[in-house]
Order: structure tokens, then sequence, then C-alpha cells
């Protein structure tokens, strides 16, 4: 078949990324969108696509650049394998309510329901809805109308409550001779509060006695951010960060409260059952953020409870709220900083607690000792984390995967948050294991900040590889990998209910050091605490990235900062 290269259904598609802003795409190259690939050659002076190594790695970097910037993160992967290798991060920017777009490569339209070679139904795979992984899932099969299947995927990613979309992309369509131009930029609407919504929240919060506010989930802007401290400091107001979303409101201000997620401090836990009001801004109160949908019981919380939400659809779906609001972050702060706040008010003494009870859990426990000296092997990770507040810049933005190992770094880390003016928290809400390293490179291309990504030996191993995707683009992270030989979090549970019976969670682990060297990275390891700081400064300094790899003693396993039940029990007996 004889095309014109300069007009092809290809190139379109990827002029009309660019003309929606697009500046980085990631995805690993497939023989069904070839002509894609040949857009990006053609546009590669506006638009880079980044190379990855497994299809995993790709998504999660997607979603991560759409978490920084709230415009669609995008991922392009092919047919079969590389789909369902990709759904993992779709999963991820479902749970955790970020704007993404998938491009899969499909089997053309002649051999299309033979189960020709990785043909998929993506339309069933991915299913669209709250028990699917995606916001909307369709086939492109005019090229002519790409235009408005790009628009309409960048809509419905950005706009109600935030997400993915998958366009389905026939190999013969993308090599088509084409006619159509690309439509113009599409921005997210914004849905704002009515005012009768508003005077009754008022009317709630003078009512009130001890309110607590928990902000969170997708859509938040350094704007609503800064609009929310606002209302805070009018109506002096607690406030509590939901899982992940850490940087949501600044940390280190007198009026936060803590993070509200696992490891929970118990007073924090305490304190929301105790309220007699929880507006809940932007979180969609999910299993995380409620404790087990135990700190506000579900379908109808002890609590008078105010949600607002950007979609209607997730407004009293989970919980029957006394007040639903539908308005998207940057709406509803905008509101909420103008509603007018009275001289006084009751709860002052309650918010000064709140912080308190924060900064009182920031102090480590002591660790027990044995004959003077901690127990062997233990490094100090409160400390280790103290010598990344103090080195890393305010605007350093941290990523992590799942783990028990991302619990010391959730504890004690303060952000200064989105109100100060850049995001740096990348997290997985669905706790997806193998995310922190490829959400660390994403972002140090993105934005060439500092970039500090921790890890854990089980969690670094699911994504590693991309390592190599980082040197090819001259990203630069720096990786603190704990090595306690184990899935950790899994062991936990073990060891709690079913004590000594050690199964299915034991690793055996290459030299990390070595294997970060193999991939262009600089690569060291400690044991000790007292050597971390000389070794940090050394991988700020250095121009290249570098893996950090701590030997942990495996009793130290616990998502409060003390030893494990095991090691507890010994100690005992000594």
């Amino acid at each position: 078949m004889s095309v014109d290269h300069e007009q092809i259904a290809g190139h379109l598609l990827v002029e009309c990324l660019v003309a929606q802003g697009v500046t980085h795409a990631f995805g690993v190259p497939g023989e069904s969108y070839l002509a894609a690939l040949d857009g990006f050659h053609k546009y590669r002076d506006r638009i880079t696509f980044v190379i990855n190594r497994q299809e995993g790695g790709a998504a999660y970097m997607a979603e991560a650049h759409g978490k920084l910037t709230n415009r669609p993160g995008i991922c392009f992967v092919t047919r079969g394998p590389g789909a369902t290798n990709a759904s993992i991060g779709i999963h991820t920017a479902f749970q955790d309510s970020t704007p993404m777009v998938l491009f899969v490569g499909d089997v053309a339209a002649e051999q299309r329901d033979r189960e020709a070679f990785q043909e998929l139904d993506y339309g069933h795979f991915f299913g669209p809805g709250t028990r699917g992984m995606a916001k909307r899932v369709e086939r492109i099969d005019d090229p002519e109308r790409i235009p408005e299947y790009v628009m309409r995927a960048f809509a419905t990613a950005m706009n109600g409550r935030p997400g993915p979309v998958v366009l389905v992309l026939p190999e013969d369509m993308l090599t088509k001779a084409v006619a159509a131009r690309p439509l113009g930029r599409v921005e997210p609407v914004e849905a704002w509060s009515d005012p009768g919504s508003l005077r009754r929240l008022r009317e709630m919060l003078l009512a009130s006695n001890k309110p607590f506010v928990i902000a969170g989930g997708g859509g938040w802007t350094v704007q609503s951010a800064q609009a929310l401290q606002r209302f805070a400091e009018n109506w002096k107001l607690p406030v509590g960060n939901a899982f992940r979303y850490q940087d949501t409101f600044d940390n280190f201000h007198p009026l936060y409260a803590g993070d509200v997620g696992i490891g929970l401090n118990p007073k924090l836990a305490a304190r929301i059952k105790e309220s007699d009001l929880v507006i809940a801004i932007g979180p969609r109160l999910g299993e995380m953020t409620t404790g087990g949908y135990t700190l506000l019981t579900a379908p109808r919380s002890q609590q008078k409870l105010v949600h607002i939400h950007g979609s209607a659809e997730e407004l009293n779906r989970v919980y029957q709220a006394d007040l639903a609001i539908n308005a998207t972050m940057n709406a509803a702060a905008r509101s909420l900083e103008v509603l007018t706040a009275p001289p006084t008010v009751p709860w002052d003494g309650w918010s000064r607690e709140a912080h308190a009870d924060y900064e009182g859990n920031l102090v480590p426990q002591a660790l027990p000792r044995l004959n003077g000296d901690t127990p062997r092997g233990v490094v100090d990770m409160p400390a280790i984390v103290a010598v990344l507040q103090k080195h890393l810049p305010a605007d350093a933005v941290l990523t992590n995967g799942a783990g028990n190992f991302a619990s010391w770094v959730h504890r004690f880390f303060r952000h200064s948050g989105l109100a100060k003016g850049v995001k740096t928290q990348l997290a997985p809400t669905n706790g997806s294991m193998g995310y922190g390293v490829p959400a660390g490179i994403a972002a140090s291309i993105a934005t060439g900040r500092t970039v500090f990504t921790i890890a854990g030996d089980g969690d670094f191993l699911m994504n590693g590889q991309e390592l190599a995707t980082a040197v090819q683009h001259g990203a630069k992270t720096i990786i603190v990998l704990l090595n306690n030989g184990m899935y950790g979090t899994i062991r936990m549970h073990q060891e709690r209910d079913y004590p000594a019976h050690i199964s299915g969670s034991n690793l055996s682990n290459p030299d990390f050091a070595a294997l970060a060297r193999a991939y262009g990275y600089a690569g060291v390891r400690i044991s000790r605490s007292a050597d971390f700081e000389a070794e940090f400064i050394a991988a700020m300094e250095r121009e290249q990235g570098t893996l950090i790899e701590i030997t942990l003693d495996p009793e130290v396993i616990t998502t409060r900062g003390t030893l494990s039940a095991i090691t507890q029990a010994a100690l005992k007996k000594q």
C-alpha cells in the first residue's frame, strides 16, 4: 500500500497531542502503531517520545506526569501484552483520580474478531465505570475523526473526577491519508458550589464545636491549595491530608493535623471520630483514608459530613452526606475562602491540640536496647528521614511505590505543600508496587527538579529496569533502597495472623548497588545511619542518578516506627 507520509493519520494523531500542549509521551514501541511513531519523528522538535523498557513502567510515568501537570499523561503501547502490562498504570490512574490517556495499537480492521495475533477486546478488559479501570474506552475507526476522539479523551480525563481514558488505534487506520486538522486545546470545566449549599455549610460550621477538614484527591492546583489554606485560616480549622496527598496542605502550618492514611496517628484517629463535623474536600473517602470505613462509618457517619467532590457520581455513592457539594477543587476552594467567618470560634484550642498531636507524632519511639546498644543491624530510619528533610530543597519531588518502607517518609517527612507553589508527592493510593522508580524518572524528565525515591527491595525489582530509561533520557533521581530481604508488608501481616509461619515472603536479592552501576547510575551500599548523610550529599552533587542501598534488619518492618513483634518477643526473653 502506497501512502503519503506527510498526511497520514498517525501523523495527525501526534499533531493533535501537540495541539493539546503535550510535551512528553511515554511508551514501548510496537509494530501496531508504527505510523504514530513516525509522527513522533515528524514532530520531534515539539514532543518527546520517552522510550520505556516495560509497559507498566511507561504507564506509571504517564500517570505521574498527569499528577504533576493536571493534564492527561500520555502513554503508547502495542496490542495484547502491551495493553495488559500497561493496565497497572490505568488502575492506578483510576483509583488516584489522575488524568491520563492510553493509546493502544490494535489489529487491522480486516483481522478483527478472529482472535488475531495479540487481539483483545479492550472494552471488556478495561471496562469503563466504577467496576472497571477506565472512564471511557473507544476505538478510532475513521481517521478523519481523530481530532474529535482526542478532544473527547482529554475532556473526559480532566472533567468531573479525573481519570484514565483508553483509545484503541487499528493499525490500518493509522496509515490512511487524512485531510482533518487538530482541534484547539481542551481546558477542564469548572463546577462551582451553589450559593445555597455554601450558606448551609456556613450554618453547619457555626453549629459545630469540633470540626475537621480532610483534603486530598485529584484536581488540586497551586491556586486551589492556597485558597484552601486561607479558608482554614479564616475559620481556624484543623486540616488533615488524605492518604498519599500529603502535599495538599502545608505540613508546617499551625493548623495541619497530619495525614489520614495507613499507620494513622492514634490521636488523630480518635480526633476524627470525636469530631462533630467532617468537611471532606476532594477525597473520594476510600478505604485507606477512612481507616477501613471506621473513622467515618459507612454508609452513614456518626459525624455530620460535608462531602465536596468534582464528580456528582461520587457524591452519596458510599457515604450519605449531610451536605453534598459538586464542585471542582479550584472552584470549591475559591468559594470557601470568601465564606465569612465569625470573629471567634469555639474550637480554637481543638485546632491547636490537633497540630500539637501531629508534631508529637514526629518524635520517633525509642528502640529497645540490648546490653546498652540498639539491636544489631537496626538502622535509625527517622534519622535517615531527618537528613532528607535537612538537605532536600523545598520543591523536591518525593516518590514511592507500595510497601512497609514507605511509612517512614509518610510519617516523618514534612511537605511544604502545593500552597507553597509546587506539587511534591507522587505516590499510588491504590497501593501499587513498582510505582516509585518510574514516577521519579518521569518527574525528573518533566520538571528538572530534584527527585527523591524511596523503595523496598521487592518494590524496586518490579520496575528497576527503568533506570535504563532514566540514563537514556538524561534523568537524575536519588533512590534510597531499603533491603531487608523480604516483602516486608506481607511479613508484618504474617507475623500478626500466622506467627512463626513464614511463607512466600523471603527474597533472594541481587547486588543492588552493582545493578545500579550497570544501568549507568552510581550505586553505593551502607549499613549504618551515620554513613548516610555523606552519601546523600554526594548524590545531590553528582550529575548522574544515584542508588543508595541500605541493608535493613528484617525485624524493622512495622509502620509505627518500632520493632516488629518477633523482635520485641525476643527482647523480652533476654
